[in-house]
């Protein structure tokens, strides 16, 4: 029996996605094999075990009592520690947190030093995924080909300066994001100077970096990988949103967008997206699990948008279904995903750290 952490919630943007989230994971562990321990992480950052995981992931952590509880950081104890000083042993971690001190690298540093086996990518690949400017980066030096962007850094800068730069490379519209932000929150497709301005405006308000994207009139993918170093991708999908874009209402609401698997694409195009998205998965050292995103423009090129390190597991989320179409159920998804964390660990354990 292995007893696993799920960590959900989180201080961030994302909190109630990853509560969705987290209930796929639950639900999903196979009861004979995981000793689920529920953990749950404040908006404002505490640390608590919930009575009722059920209750906690269906209404919220304040829905059900909870202790305070935190992580012992001593490699030779891996474990939690209550607010009594009871100690929980673990064996493995799946923190299902998305967006900031989640999906970052934060919280993978923090299980490094705790030295304890968990899913998905490790503080680098976390960090490079998260912060597009760098992600990115990375994917140019990997020659992957991508949509024009520019980056444009700090609030206290003067926003005409910023708009002066966009409108001298970009036609309108143009998309505006937070660098380090998921689920298209911050996001705004700015038609004209004056939504231009209130879209840096909002980007602004979520974090010191934003993204300004050129617009590709186009077809939106997406494609989910799994493994460390020889990683698979699942067949594509195709999302249609009933928005003018994918964004949060789209992701999130019944209705409001249609995702076609497989997605309607010639076989070539089909295998170029699983090639790339794989290509991107090893550009930013990723490890576990992630969805990479993508354009098809009008001349049927594919564009590679971005990757997601902890991808949505809600029950419209595309990466489940992704992997379910590509042969894959819930359960097994699950547990592959805890074997490529346990596998990981196996190998920086066995590293070196004396001379």
């Amino acid at each position: 029996m292995i007893t696993l952490a799920l960590i959900f919630g989180g201080r961030s943007a994302e909190h109630e996605i990853s509560l969705s989230s987290a209930r796929f994971v639950a639900a999903n562990l196979d009861p004979g094999r995981y000793r689920v321990v529920p953990v749950g992480i404040l908006p404002s950052g505490g640390w608590v075990m919930p009575a009722d995981m059920d209750a906690a992931l269906r209404d919220g952590l304040s829905s059900t009592p909870s202790e305070p509880v935190a992580l012992s950081v001593d490699p030779r104890r891996p474990g939690l520690v209550t607010a009594a000083g009871a100690s929980i042993p673990l064996d493995f971690v799946f923190p299902i947190l998305h967006g900031t001190f989640g999906e970052d690298g934060t919280i993978q540093g923090l299980l490094e030093m705790a030295g304890v086996a968990y899913a998905g990518a490790g503080v680098l690949g976390s960090a490079v995924g998260m912060d597009k400017e760098l992600m990115k980066a990375a994917f140019t030096v990997a020659e992957l080909p991508q949509i024009d962007y520019l980056v444009a850094r700090d609030s206290a800068n003067d926003l005409a300066a910023v708009v002066v730069s966009v409108e001298d490379g970009f036609e309108y519209p143009v998309f505006v994001k937070p660098a380090n932000l998921g689920s298209s929150v911050g996001m705004t497709k700015a038609h004209n100077r004056g939504e231009l301005r209130t879209a840096l405006q909002l980007a602004f308000s979520y974090d010191r970096k934003v993204i300004v994207e050129a617009f590709v009139a186009g077809r939106e993918l997406e494609c989910a990988v799994l493994g460390n170093e020889s990683p698979e991708a699942s067949i594509p999908g195709e999302v249609r949103a009933a928005n003018e874009f994918y964004d949060y209402e789209a992701k999130y609401t019944d209705g409001m967008m249609e995702f076609h698997i497989p997605a309607p694409l010639t076989r070539e195009q089909t295998s170029e997206v699983r090639d790339l998205a794989v290509q991107a998965f090893l550009a930013i050292d990723c490890a576990g699990f992630a969805r990479c995103d993508f354009f098809v423009d009008g001349d049927g090129k594919v564009l590679v948008n971005e990757i997601n390190t902890i991808p949505g597991m809600t029950s419209m989320s595309a990466f489940p279904r992704l992997w379910e179409a590509t042969g894959v159920d819930g359960p097994a998804l699950v547990d592959r995903i805890v074997r490529l964390g346990q596998e990981r660990f196996a190998l920086r354990a066995a590293l070196s750290t004396t001379r």
